[in-house]
């Protein structure tokens, strides 16, 4: 498998450190609000990416931290009137409730910066000890000027950057670039904890770098996380990580790419962000999509290019997951119901598919290209239909379906999941009940209202066939 490694900026064949079990970091929310659409792409495109190594029979460490300390916690506390602690245990819960919504698995830890201080404090101590940080007045900075190759993750150009156009100024550092370690608590924050310098809380970067050792170890295989964090989070992770442990701190680096929306005022695409207040929620998205109609959205394009977030785009993803679910329901149908013999030239039929799975591994291998193995997934499935639209044996049908669902399921679609989004639920329950009317209606003879429903039906994109094995559900 070749992975794009922002680091060398080049794709690399991916080589773990063990062969028995490869150790993955991505960055967690910061939790004080509901995680919007661009934050869900990164928690998609690396779940994804743990299921393909699972799939290929790989043990994964997955961690993915929460940032439960910070300015934004600390501000939404004072605005909903409960501590910080409080914030965080509610917007983790929401966490978790919207991931599942979009078939993103728990990760094997899920370490809070709360839980982890001792570890931190002991970090920042290490590096002060081996001269690569200093204290200020209760605050402690580490010294971008002691750490040899600081900028080589993002290839930045440190000379524009201590202009101060991208950095804090602080007349105590001893560099423009230097970054806060520990920052000394203010009077009425109620988030802090003592410290050799004083009460106080843990720098935005630190945390990632000292979960990442005590989950994984001083070096592992890959971090990854959004565009965004490529400078500064990520490239002060290196710099503290490699300071404190002397040994590489990631081996390979991923980042997926920017979600975008049309600023109609600016007549172009723009990136989607809190701080310019065009971002969408993904608990709004889900009062008018089911989760797995937003997870195709996220894997539809390859994960380092920009997606363009829209209506059309939304609407284009919800048709191509009811083509899918569409070609599941009619194998399902066709492995109880059909009739006809398994001769061998279905045999041979059968075993031709499999060049499908091929091309899916092929376009997996070839960093993470999803795009690729969702169209592998489509000529999958008009072969399969073309097929059955002839007319298909039980075991043709059966091979066929798990051959479709083991490919979706790497993709985390077409999983047999309750959604939690919106009102998925309410609206499946309402078909069904629907259906069955229809069928009752049509026992009576009542002919009038079982076409009454098949309209009803219609319209939320369902047909129903009436065929020799039974009625058919059809989902357009």
């Amino acid at each position: 498998m070749k992975i794009y490694n922002t680091l060398t900026k080049k794709k690399e064949e991916f080589i773990p450190l063990k062969n028995d079990e490869i150790g993955i970091y991505v960055c967690g929310p910061t939790v004080y609000n509901y995680f919007h659409i661009g934050n869900a792409r990164p928690f998609v495109v690396f779940d994804t990416f743990r299921r393909y190594l699972e799939y290929q029979g790989k043990k994964v460490n997955y961690v993915q931290n929460f940032t439960d300390v910070d300015d934004k916690i600390l501000a939404r506390a004072g605005e909903e009137g409960i501590s910080p602690a409080e914030v965080g245990e509610k917007y983790i819960s929401e966490y978790y409730r919207d991931a599942e919504a979009l078939g993103v698995k728990s990760a094997t830890s899920h370490p809070r910066v709360t839980e982890n201080i001792d570890e931190i404090i002991a970090f920042v101590e290490r590096l002060i000890g081996k001269g690569y940080a200093y204290e200020q007045d209760g605050d402690v900075y580490f010294d971008t000027g002691a750490f040899e190759g600081y900028g080589k993750l993002s290839d930045q150009d440190l000379s524009e950057l201590k202009s101060g156009a991208r950095v804090e100024i602080d007349e105590r550092k001893k560099n423009p670039l230097d970054f806060a370690l520990w920052k000394s608590s203010k009077e009425g924050e109620g988030l802090w904890w003592d410290s050799p310098w004083g009460k106080g809380r843990p720098g935005w970067h630190i945390e990632c770098s000292a979960m990442a050792k005590k989950y994984i170890g001083d070096t592992i295989d890959i971090h990854a996380g959004g565009q965004d964090l490529v400078f500064p989070h990520h490239e002060n992770e290196v710099a503290q990580s490699e300071a404190a442990n002397g040994v590489p701190f990631a081996n390979y680096w991923m980042h997926n790419g920017y979600i975008t929306v049309r600023d109609e005022s600016a007549g172009e695409n723009v990136k989607m962000s809190k701080s310019k207040g065009n971002f969408f929620t993904v608990r709004d998205i889900l009062k008018e999509y089911d989760g797995e109609t937003i997870r195709y959205f996220l894997l539809a394009g390859h994960y380092r290019s920009p997606i363009v977030f829209s209506r059309e785009s939304m609407d284009q993803s919800k048709q191509a997951i009811a083509r899918m679910r569409n070609a599941k329901e009619n194998l399902e149908f066709l492995s109880e119901k059909s009739d006809l013999p398994f001769n061998d030239a279905e045999r041979a039929g059968l075993a031709a598919l499999d060049s499908h799975r091929g091309k899916f591994i092929h376009a997996m291998d070839d960093d993470l290209n999803t795009a690729d193995a969702i169209a592998a997934i489509f000529e999958l499935i008009n072969e399969v239909n073309k097929k059955a639209r002839e007319g298909v044996s039980k075991e043709y049908a059966k091979g066929a379906l798990a051959l479709l669902t083991e490919l979706a399921n790497v993709l985390g679609l077409l999983e047999e999941k309750s959604d939690s989004g919106a009102s998925a639920g309410d609206e499946e329950a309402e078909i069904k009940a629907l259906i069955a009317e229809r069928e009752k209606a049509r026992a009576e003879k009542n002919w009038a209202r079982a076409d009454e429903i098949r309209d009803l039906l219609a319209k939320k994109g369902i047909a129903l066939k009436d065929t020799p094995q039974g009625l058919q559900i059809i989902r357009e």
